[in-house]
């Protein structure tokens, strides 16, 4: 028993074993092994190492935006003259996805009351007292009633198109202790004083006219300006940190959101952008208050980054899992040459080698390894001769 084991340890420590391996000279074969392994060279080198950059780590950004419109509007509505500024048509103040009003209406109300109004008009406070025989019901609401049916046609604020968004926004990849900040290099005081973004000559200049910004977003200015609407502005980061730090720069693009004012009228449902605020003021001991209803186009300013750099661990395991790929070629390999050749069975015989315990052999009658016996025999002096 002791000998068995210690034969046993010593064939495990002290052996080595191979695979048998049979060289096969076939053509067909050939071929199928040489395409099967550049195909799978042409995947490694190609999609994991060229496309998907399985050679490098990735990190995701934070960023911050900060925006800045400016531009002067001036409107006249029957003899009135008003300037509107920055703090009339930009709502909230400075932040990262500003409204700016294009269609401004002003109604000045008086201090609430009770009014009767149709039956049919009730989005007020009911007072409960209501007079079936004209209709009306009494509310309690600010006077005179709002009414909101009639949109300006053209906008107050044509002007807007010619108003300019100035973006910065700053972001850093924690990752690889990396800052950047979209006033890249050549990007100076002198330098925004004059440039206005243009997708073939000032790409990177960060003051965009808001025309422009309609019109990249597939709106029509006009349109968009009377009804309002909502644009999304995506600034991506795809930076390759393996290169200068100067090649990490931003791009930006603009879509239209919601449902565009040019749909026909049958498809239209709740088109456009609009909200509502108030301006309040005491005159004469009473409190009024100014309604204003803005159709505007609202910005929606979306950051999004990813840096990549050269990190050896992801190096080697696409290069591993590359080299367990190429294990296919075998077995495409072998499924030709056993399964579908004309010689499959002269391939089957070279490749595997089968063999009879000696249990199994006891088991066959007398005169079967008889007569195996002298095929052996035959074919052996059959060999000599």
């Amino acid at each position: 028993m002791m000998n068995s084991l210690a034969t046993a340890l010593s064939d495990f420590f002290f052996e080595y074993e191979t695979p048998r391996q049979v060289l096969v000279r076939n053509k067909h074969i050939g071929v199928v092994c040489r395409l099967v392994q550049l195909a799978v060279l042409g995947y490694i080198v190609g999609w994991v190492f060229l496309y998907e950059k399985g050679y490098q780590s990735t990190g995701s950004a934070v960023s911050s935006v900060l925006t800045k419109m400016k531009g002067v509007g001036f409107t006249r509505v029957n003899g009135t003259e008003r300037v509107w500024d920055v703090a009339d048509y930009v709502f909230p103040e400075q932040v990262s996805a500003p409204s700016g009003s294009t269609e401004p209406r002003l109604r000045p109300d008086l201090r609430p009351r009770l009014l009767t109004v149709a039956k049919t008009n009730l989005g007020r406070q009911m007072t409960g007292k209501c007079v079936n025989e004209t209709g009306t019901c009494e509310v309690f609401a600010w006077c005179p009633i709002e009414h909101d049916r009639e949109i300006p046609n053209p906008p107050l604020l044509m002007s807007s198109e010619n108003y300019t968004l100035f973006i910065k926004n700053s972001i850093t990849f924690p990752q690889f202790q990396v800052f950047r900040s979209n006033l890249v290099e050549g990007i100076d005081n002198k330098y925004l004083k004059s440039c206005i973004y243009n997708e073939e000559k000032d790409r990177y200049c960060p003051i965009f006219r808001l025309g422009d910004i309609v019109k990249l977003a597939n709106f029509e200015f006009s349109a968009i300006a009377r009804e309002g609407g909502t644009i999304g502005i995506i600034i991506s980061w795809e930076c390759n940190l393996d290169l200068p730090i100067k090649y990490c720069r931003p791009e930006y693009q603009f879509h239209g959101l919601y449902r565009s004012v040019e749909e026909e009228e049958s498809a239209k449902a709740s088109v456009g952008y609009n909200f509502r605020y108030a301006k309040y003021y005491m005159e004469g001991g009473v409190e009024k208050r100014t309604l204003i209803k803005v159709f505007g186009i609202r910005l929606d300013i979306t950051v999004r980054g990813e840096a990549r750099k050269f990190d050896i661990i992801p190096t080697l395991t696409a290069i591993g899992s590359g080299v367990g790929i190429f294990g296919v070629a075998t077995v495409v390999c072998d499924l030709v040459l056993l399964h579908v050749l004309p010689k499959k069975n002269l391939y089957k015989n070279m490749k595997f080698k089968y063999t009879v315990s000696q249990e199994e052999v006891s088991c066959f009658p007398e005169s079967v390894l008889r007569t195996t016996s002298r095929k052996v025999q035959l074919v052996s002096f059959q060999k000599m001769s």
